[in-house]
């Protein structure tokens, strides 16, 4: 029974890990297919401005670098998006080889829990004693009749 119950519970873990695998990735592929989309997202990279509660707490040099760092960033950003759909490809294969990972420790801590209660089992003893006959046997044999 304790077997039944690892296992059990090794496979649930293992259906919900590839669950959450898939899920990341058709998420993870969907943004990145349809990131060339945005076109001129990256046009107004220049006019974000930092929040007024978080001025006070950022130098007031970085304060005015920043609309000029964030300017020249703006054809690195258009390029990044426009190269994007091409690595949908590859997230594909890093979401299959980051499965396999996580799919092989949950099978690995199966093994390692089968053993623990395999080891566990034999140092206790048999649980369930030998059974003892209290009436005896007898046989019947078609020649005494």
């Amino acid at each position: 029974m304790p077997y039944a119950i690892l296992w059990s519970a090794i496979l649930f873990l293992l259906a919900l890990w590839s669950l959450t695998a898939w899920g990341l990735h058709a998420v993870g592929a969907w943004s990145l297919t349809h990131a060339g989309d945005l076109g001129g997202a990256a046009a107004g990279i220049a006019d974000l401005r930092l929040p007024e509660w978080l001025s006070i707490w950022v130098p007031a040099e970085v304060l005015q670098v920043l609309p000029a760092f964030l300017s020249d960033m703006e054809p690195f950003v258009q390029a990044l998006l426009q190269a994007a759909p091409v690595l949908a490809g590859g997230f594909t294969v890093l979401a299959w080889v980051v499965w396999a990972f996580g799919s092989a420790i949950l099978v690995g801590a199966g093994v390692a829990g089968h053993l623990a209660v395999a080891t566990w089992r034999s140092r206790r003893g048999p649980t369930i004693p030998a059974p003892q006959r209290t009436t005896p046997v007898y046989s019947i044999d078609p020649r005494n009749t």
